[in-house]
């Protein structure tokens, strides 16, 4: 039973299980997996335009595959929800909502067919890449710190799964992409 303080907040509350509950950093946690729950499934809506855009079939082929990697991490979301007694609630994500838009952008402002444009949807892909692998990392860390170890293996799991994505994006940039573009 959680006890309150003089500023009236409750204050950490450990069960038996040693995890911390009804406590304002628990409730941070859970507000910053509704908004990666949002990012995420906003996400899997927009990589099939990514996809449909991409000149390269190797590029297009990564699209693919993380679409469906993503709709994936929505359902380990959902999971992880449930196993914190919580509704799978989306919070609009602004940082994802910008980089999607950023990701619009490029494709607005460039050539259909060009090796620039597919340039620029990776680099707009990593910028995304890299926004989940920071907000997964310190999910990880913060299920860790309130006791919730399972919580903290999915996360892991998905966190890895980003890291491969982006580390699969620099190949595709590297070994073909990026000096096509130069080119053209």
């Amino acid at each position: 039973m959680a006890t309150k303080t003089a500023g009236n907040k409750a204050s950490k509350s450990t069960s038996k299980t040693g995890k911390i509950e009804n406590s304002e950093f628990h409730d941070f946690f859970i507000d910053e997996l509704k908004d990666i729950y949002w990012a995420e499934k906003h996400l899997a809506k927009a990589l099939p335009k990514m996809q449909k855009a991409a000149t390269s079939p190797e590029l297009a082929a990564a699209f693919e595959k993380h679409t469906t990697e993503t709709q994936q991490h929505v359902s380990t979301l959902e999971e992880v929800f449930g196993l914190l007694g919580e509704k799978p609630v989306a919070k609009k994500c602004d940082a994802m909502a910008g980089l999607l838009e950023e990701a619009d952008g490029i494709i607005a402002d460039t050539d259909k067919g060009t090796m620039i444009r597919d340039a620029g949807l990776i680099l707009a892909a990593q910028k995304v890449e890299h926004y989940e692998i920071a907000t997964y990392g310190t999910l990880r860390v913060f299920a860790e710190n309130i006791g919730h170890s399972d919580v903290a293996e999915l996360l892991s799991q998905t966190l890895d799964n980003e890291k491969a994505t982006d580390v699969a994006l620099t190949e595709i940039a590297v070994n073909a992409v990026n000096e096509e573009a130069v080119a053209e």
